[in-house]
């Protein structure tokens, strides 16, 4: 399935990743893609989007992951940074589950300048989930 959805997002516009080695280890991976305004991504929220985030093509963050002997050490942030960084879209956005970790994870991406903007159910079977947004040059915090 994971295999499946990578083959996918790669194909579509301004695909991106970068993998975080520690020596010869990959310990972590991001990977984003450009979304246009009428991107399904935005179609598929269940509150309106406000138009900020879709007035230009903004840079979709799909995925961010670490393995567990690297996380909380700030491989994710420096990951993220990376893959933001050469950017040309104005905002960044991502889709979180409001209670994964407790409610950590969506902690996390409010420490890095990300706030909610709405809500969004990618499919029947998928809970609703917080579809966050930033700004790309946003480096504080």
């Amino acid at each position: 399935m994971f295999a499946e959805r990578l083959d996918r997002h790669a194909a579509e516009p301004g695909w991106q990743g970068v993998i975080a080695y520690a020596g010869d280890a990959a310990v972590g991976y991001a990977y984003a893609n450009t979304i246009e305004p009428d991107d399904r991504w935005w179609a598929r929220m269940t509150t309106p989007v406000p138009a900020l985030y879709t007035a230009a093509p903004a840079v979709a963050v799909k995925e961010i992951g670490v393995t567990t002997p690297w996380r909380g050490k700030g491989v994710a942030r420096h990951i993220h940074d990376d893959l933001l960084a050469g950017r040309s879209e104005p905002y960044a956005t991502l889709m979180v589950n409001p209670a994964a970790g407790s409610g950590k994870v969506q902690q996390l991406y409010e420490g890095w300048g990300y706030a909610v903007i709405g809500e969004v159910q990618p499919s029947p079977e998928s809970p609703v989930l917080a579809c966050m947004a930033r700004s790309v040059r946003d480096r504080a915090k």
